[in-house]
């Protein structure tokens, strides 16, 4: 039986330890006893990208925000329908997972790093966000287990009054918020919507087969 191997730890900025294992052929990132994210399942964080872009696909130069590289099936998934002139700025606060993609999960990575539409910045996603204005088409943020700051504490900030109003000033007049967790919260949907929001909550499946358990994804517009 072919055992599961710690490759690497990391610490979250003002958090939690991460630990890199591989399993065979697969990689998991995990806190404590929470597998985070695996190479086994990653359909709902492909959904974020893809389900995003169906919502802003109308504008010229579509740009979006992603908050935390993770495993880059996001990334990965946002560049394969970015067209040439779309941007996607990923922001990731542990240095050590952008060094995971590129070294052990380099295969997993295939590049996409590297694309001239990707600007990648090593830090906290909140000040981004905080300092712009009609910036961005997109905004999708899977830097949590959801808004409940498991990671990291700060993280609270992205989802809490200001930092929702924060989100607001940051999109274009017809962007989206996108905002993945791994389990419905209803207080977090009525926050979105008293923060000016029409929100739409759909559950997606953790695998691409449209199998396994079913994780949350709001999408949250302006409303008029």
């Amino acid at each position: 039986m072919i055992q599961r191997e710690l490759l690497d730890t990391a610490w979250v900025p003002d958090g939690e330890k991460l630990e890199l294992y591989r399993h065979d052929k697969d990689f998991m990132i995990v806190l404590g006893h929470n597998e985070l994210m695996s190479t086994r399942k990653w359909g709902s964080e492909e959904a974020l990208a893809t389900m995003s872009f169906e919502r802003i696909k109308h504008a010229k130069r579509p740009h979006m925000l992603i908050g935390g590289y993770g495993m880059g099936f996001t990334l990965r998934a946002a560049l394969r329908v970015l067209p040439e002139n779309g941007k996607a700025t990923v922001i990731e606060i542990v240095p050590e997972i952008i060094e995971w993609a590129k070294g052990p999960m380099k295969e997993l990575e295939a590049g996409c790093l590297d694309d001239p539409r990707v600007n990648l910045i090593l830090s906290d996603v909140a000040p981004f966000i905080a300092g712009a204005e009609g910036d961005y088409d997109a905004i999708l943020l899977d830097v949590d287990n959801g808004p409940d700051g498991l990671v990291r504490e700060d993280n609270n900030v992205l989802y809490s009054k200001s930092g929702l109003r924060a989100a607001k000033r940051a999109l274009t007049p017809d962007g989206v918020l996108a905002i993945w967790s791994a389990g419905p919260d209803p207080d977090f949907t009525r926050r979105l919507e008293r923060a000016g929001f029409a929100v739409e909550e759909r559950k997606v499946a953790s695998r691409s087969n449209g199998k396994g358990p079913k994780h949350v994804i709001w999408f949250a517009t302006i409303r008029e």
